[in-house]
């Protein structure tokens, strides 16, 4: 167990420097620099100078230079934001958007759960109609749709919410309802299948010939193993309601880390871009082995192969 950990974690260190090399390749490949865009264009010669101060004038150095700096987690300047650098912006800007996917992870799983295992339940019913529809709905149409539909309607027009803005529990609940969504029909249609396959297992049938009640039967016995394609999904979709969830910080006025992410994109700002690359997938390789630890845990059949 302790060997096998072990390996994954310096599988996940080896990812991390893959991500940071391709990821460098496509900044240094793209035209420009931060220091042409918007109101930081600034005389050729000024930008010689600054691209030679932080490296950038060299490939190679930079890439060893931001290498050495993110193994001792100091990611440096960030140039799209003045007198920011990239440590304070993921420090002040990661928090939020982990907040805000954990709530929508949760949301998700309230929700969706119970929704595939009433539609495996009484699948072909008019209930298992209901979830369907509500699963093509939330897969089919974009978040950046239903986040704009919310906003006007619960914002504008009736004023439940504020309208945008970050640092109350009234602006909570409107993105994560919204980010929520996609991964409400994701966790509902991996439920369904999972119960149905489930509950024409043999030791369902022996759980009902013991005369257990079949609530005890479903959400105890049945959803237990059901539960497994969930558990694997919940990895990656955490990571991605945590980082990718830009589209719904942008609608809503959310200081998270993916606004700053694209707002590094757009004004070619290497280090504030890799800083957030190097974040998303360290997030994403951290949950993905944390759901292996959990996966072992409610099977112990796979604790060998972790």
């Amino acid at each position: 167990m302790i060997l096998a950990l072990t390996r994954r974690i310096f599988a996940g260190i080896v990812t991390l420097l893959l991500v940071y090399t391709a990821t460098f390749v496509m900044v240094v490949s793209i035209p420009g620099n931060p220091f042409q865009s918007g109101d930081r264009n600034m005389p050729r010669e000024a930008q010689q100078a600054l691209r030679a101060r932080y490296h950038m004038d060299n490939n190679w150095t930079f890439y060893a230079e931001y290498l050495t700096g993110a193994i001792h987690l100091d990611f440096g300047p960030a140039f799209t934001y003045s007198d920011w650098t990239c440590n304070q912006i993921i420090a002040s800007s990661l928090p939020v958007s982990m907040l805000l996917g954990l709530l929508a992870i949760l949301i998700a799983l309230l929700v969706g759960l119970p929704l595939g295992v009433l539609g495996a339940v009484h699948r072909d019913n008019p209930i298992d109609f209901l979830g369907l529809f509500i699963v093509i709905l939330g897969i089919s149409i974009p978040t950046f749709v239903t986040g704009t539909a919310a906003l006007t309607l619960f914002c504008v027009y009736l004023k439940w919410f504020p309208v945008g803005g970050w640092g109350t529990l009234r602006h909570l609940p409107l993105p994560a309802l919204t980010l929520s969504l996609p991964f409400i029909a994701y966790i509902a249609r991996l439920t369904r299948g999972s119960m149905i396959d489930t509950l024409h297992s043999d030791f369902i049938r022996t759980a009902r010939a013991k005369g257990l009640a079949e609530r005890t039967v479903i959400w105890k016995h049945a959803l237990r193993v059901a539960f497994l394609p969930v558990l694997s999904y919940l990895g990656p979709a955490t990571a991605q309601a945590m980082t990718g969830s830009f589209v719904v910080e942008k609608v809503f006025g959310v200081p998270g880390l993916g606004q700053h992410f694209v707002n590094a994109a757009l004004n070619r700002d290497a280090g504030l871009i890799l800083a957030t690359v190097l974040v998303f997938s360290a997030v994403l390789i951290a949950l993905n082995l944390l759901v292996d630890l959990l996966y072992s845990v409610i099977d112990p059949r796979i604790r060998g192969a972790l």
